[in-house]
C-alpha cells in the first residue's frame, strides 16, 4: 500500500502536467469552418485605429467596448453553473450579422447597463436580460429611448467633471454610436440586394453625371436620370459619414495613409471616377450572400476577394491571419487558468508540509511544472503579440501588465528552482494570475494594439527603458508578494518556524525577498537612467521632474532605503517585510498612479476608472502592513522569530 502511494505521488505531477498540456494542444489545433466560411471572413484585413487588423479584431474590440466580453452568449446560465458551456456567437460572426442582418443583431442583448439610476431614468426595469447581477439590453429594447440616451451622452460629454451616472450614460451613448456605425460599414440601409443596387448605380452613372454637369451649367438636363443617381449617392453618402472600419484596399493610392477607405468613401469616389472599385463588388456579393443564406455564393465571393487581395496586399493578409489565430488561441486566458491551478497546488503543498510530506512534495512539484507550462503559454502570447505589433513588449498599460506578470513568473520560478519549498511557485502563479486579470480589465477599453502615442516613437533607449524598468516593477511586486506571504503565514500558521536545512522557513523567505529587492534596485536604476537618455534624445532634456520620472525615482530610492535599513540594522525580518509590502504601494503609484494625474508627458496612459481600484489596493497593502506588527499568539511567536531573532 505504501509503495503504491509513493508511486502515485511520483506520477501525480506528470499526470497533471499532461492534463493541462493536452488542453493547450487542443486549443492550438486549427478549427474547421462550417457551411459559411465565416472564420475565413474573420481573417480578412481591415484598417482601424491606424493599424491593419482582421475583421475578427474589429468585432472583438467593439464587443469589449459595448458588452465587456469578446463574444455573445446565445443561452444564459447562472453564475454558479461553471460547468456549463452554452453556445456563443463569436466576435466575427456577430460582426458579420450586424453588418448584413441588422434586424437579427438588434435582438441580441449586448448593451450593458448596471447603474440603477440610469436604469430608472430610461425606464428599463424589468426589460432586457439579467446575468450575474448585470443587465444586458438589445438595441430593440433601447430604440424607444435613443433620443434620451443621446441627450444624456451629450450632457455628460460637456460636463467639466462626471459622476458615476454621467460616466455610465456617456459609455452607453458611445456604445450605441459604435453599433450604428458598424451597421452602416458594409452595406447601405435600407437595402436588401446591395450587389444589384451597385449594378443599377453603375448603369445610372453615365446619364446621371451628364445630367448633373448640365444642371450645374444651367442647361436643360434629364431630371429622372439625375434623381436616379442622387438616390444612390444619398445612401452612399450616409455610409461614408457613418462607416467605421476601412474595408476597401486601394493599391494605386498615392500615399500610404490613403491606401484604405471605408465602403462609403470608396462608393463616393466611384461617382468621381465613373467606375466601381473591385473590392466593393466582392464585399457586396459577400454581404448579399450571407444576408440571403446562400453559403456557396458567399464562399465563392470570399475566395474571389482573397485572390484579388493576394498580389497587392499579401503582407496585410498574413497580418490578418496571424492576429486572427492569436485571438482564437487566447494564450493569456489559458495561462491565467493554469496559473490559478498552480497556485492552489502550491498552497496545498505548504498546508500539507507537516501532515503528509509525500503528498506535499508531489503537490509542490506539480505546482512547479504547471508554473513552467503557464509560463511557456504566457511567453508564447507575449512573443506572438510582439511580432504582431513589431514593437517591444511594453507599449501601453495593458502590455505592461502582461509583461510584469511574465517577469514575476520568471523570478518566482527561479526562486522555486533554488529553494524548492513551494513558495516561489505560489508567488509566481499568484502574480501571473493577478496581473493577467488586470490586463483583461484594461482590455475592456477596446484595441490593445493601437498605434503608439507620438511621444513613444521607438528607439533603442526607449526599448531598453520600458523593458528594464518593467522588470523592476515585476521584481518589486514579487518581493512585496513574498513579504505578504511571510506576514500572513506568520499570523495564521506555524510554517515560518519549520526547519529547512540549517534555516527556518521565515529566514528563507527573508533571504528570498532580500535577493529580489537587490534585483529590483538594479533594474529600476538602469531603467530610469535609460529613460533619461531616451528623454534627452526625444525631448532635449535628461530630466524634467515629470510625474512619471518622479515616480521612477521614488521607487529607486525606496529600494535603496530598504537595503540600507537592513544593512544598518534599522529593521529586522518583520520590519524588512513590512517595507517590502509598502514597496507594492510605491510601485503601483509609479506604474499606474502618476498616469492617473492627467498631467505631464506620460499622461497618455490615464485610466480614470482604475482609480478606485488603486485606492482599494493601497488600503489592502496598508492593512497587511498593520497585520505585520500585531502581537503573535504564543504558540506562533517562534514563527516570526527567524534565524536572527528579529522580533
Amino acid at each position: 500500500m505504501e509503495a503504491g502511494m509513493k508511486t502515485l505521488w511520483r506520477m501525480l505531477p506528470w499526470l497533471l502536467l499532461a492534463l493541462f498540456a493536452a488542453e493547450i494542444v487542443a486549443v492550438l489545433l486549427p478549427r474547421r469552418d462550417g457551411t459559411f466560411h465565416v472564420r475565413e471572413w474573420g481573417r480578412l484585413p481591415a484598417l482601424l485605429n491606424g493599424r491593419i487588423q482582421p475583421l475578427d479584431s474589429v468585432g472583438r474590440n467593439a464587443l469589449l467596448q459595448i458588452r465587456g466580453t469578446g463574444d455573445v452568449p446565445l443561452q444564459e446560465k447562472k453564475a454558479w453553473q461553471f460547468w456549463k458551456h452554452p453556445p456563443k456567437l463569436r466576435s466575427f460572426e456577430w460582426l458579420l450579422e450586424v453588418m448584413t442582418r441588422p434586424e437579427r443583431a438588434d435582438q441580441r442583448p449586448i448593451f450593458l447597463i448596471h447603474h440603477p439610476e440610469l436604469l430608472d431614468t430610461l425606464d428599463l426595469r424589468g426589460k432586457g436580460t439579467a446575468r450575474s447581477g448585470l443587465h444586458y439590453f438589445a438595441c430593440n429594447d433601447l430604440k424607444p429611448v435613443l433620443a434620451e440616451i443621446e441627450q444624456l451622452g451629450r450632457s455628460a460629454y460637456d460636463a467639466p467633471s462626471r459622476d458615476a451616472f454621467q460616466k455610465q450614460a456617456l459609455k452607453l451613448a458611445n456604445a450605441l454610436n459604435l453599433y450604428q456605425r458598424l451597421k452602416h460599414s458594409l452595406r447601405p440601409d435600407p437595402g436588401d440586394h446591395f450587389a444589384r443596387d451597385l449594378a443599377d448605380f453603375e448603369l445610372a452613372m453615365p446619364a446621371g453625371l451628364a445630367a448633373a454637369r448640365a444642371r450645374d451649367q444651367g442647361k436643360p438636363f434629364d431630371q429622372a436620370a439625375f434623381d436616379r443617381l442622387l438616390g444612390h449617392v444619398s445612401r452612399f453618402n450616409e455610409m461614408a459619414r457613418l462607416a467605421y472600419p476601412l474595408l476597401v484596399p486601394r493599391p494605386d493610392a498615392a500615399a500610404s495613409d490613403e491606401r484604405w477607405a471605408t465602403m462609403g468613401a470608396a462608393l463616393m469616389e466611384s461617382v468621381r471616377s465613373g467606375t466601381i472599385h473591385p473590392a466593393v463588388r466582392h464585399h457586396a456579393e459577400m454581404a448579399d450572400a450571407y444576408r440571403h443564406d446562400r453559403p456557396d455564393a458567399f464562399n465563392r465571393a470570399l475566395a474571389g476577394y482573397r485572390a484579388w487581395l493576394a498580389p497587392h496586399f499579401a503582407k496585410e493578409v498574413r497580418k490578418g491571419r496571424a492576429e486572427f489565430y492569436f485571438n482564437q488561441v487566447k494564450a493569456f486566458l489559458h495561462a491565467m487558468i493554469i496559473y490559478l491551478g498552480a497556485f492552489l497546488l502550491a498552497a496545498g503543498a505548504l498546508l500539507t508540509l507537516h501532515l503528509a510530506p509525500g503528498l506535499s512534495e508531489a503537490l509542490r512539484r506539480s505546482a512547479f511544472y504547471l508554473v513552467l507550462l503557464a509560463g511557456a503559454v504566457h511567453t508564447f502570447g507575449l512573443v506572438f503579440r510582439m511580432a504582431l505589433e513589431g514593437r517591444p513588449p511594453v507599449t501601453n498599460l495593458y502590455s505592461s501588465a502582461v509583461f510584469i506578470g511574465w517577469g514575476a513568473m520568471v523570478f518566482g520560478a527561479l526562486l522555486e528552482r533554488v529553494f524548492r519549498l513551494g513558495l516561489g511557485s505560489a508567488a509566481a502563479a499568484l502574480s501571473g494570475f493577478l496581473t493577467l486579470i488586470i490586463a483583461h480589465n484594461l482590455a475592456l477599453g477596446g484595441d490593445t494594439m493601437e498605434m503608439l502615442q507620438a511621444v513613444l516613437d521607438t528607439n533603442f533607449w526607449l526599448t531598453t527603458h520600458v523593458v528594464v524598468i518593467t522588470l523592476g516593477y515585476s521584481a518589486t511586486f514579487m518581493a512585496g508578494l513574498l513579504a505578504t506571504g511571510y506576514i500572513l503565514l506568520g499570523l495564521a500558521t506555524p510554517l515560518l518556524a519549520t526547519r529547512v536545512g540549517h534555516l527556518n522557513m521565515g529566514a528563507i523567505l527573508h533571504n528570498m525577498v532580500y535577493a529580489i529587492v537587490c534585483f529590483a534596485l538594479l533594474f529600476n536604476t538602469v531603467g530610469t537612467v535609460a529613460g533619461g537618455i531616451w528623454a534627452d534624445q526625444s525631448w532635449g532634456r535628461f530630466w524634467g521632474w515629470d510625474p512619471k520620472e518622479n515616480g521612477a525615482l521614488i521607487l529607486v530610492l525606496w529600494n535603496a532605503a530598504m537595503l540600507h535599513a537592513r544593512r544598518a540594522g534599522l529593521v529586522r525580518e518583520r520590519g524588512f517585510m513590512a517595507m517590502a509590502v509598502f514597496g507594492n504601494i510605491v510601485t503601483s503609484f509609479s506604474w499606474f498612479g502618476v498616469n492617473m494625474l492627467g498631467i505631464g508627458l506620460h499622461s497618455y496612459g490615464f485610466r480614470e476608472a482604475a482609480f478606485p481600484w488603486l485606492l482599494l489596493f493601497v488600503a489592502s497593502q496598508l492593512l497587511i502592513i498593520g497585520l505585520a506588527f500585531l502581537p503573535r499568539p504564543k504558540p506562533l511567536t517562534r514563527a516570526f522569530g527567524g534565524s536572527g531573532g528579529s522580533d
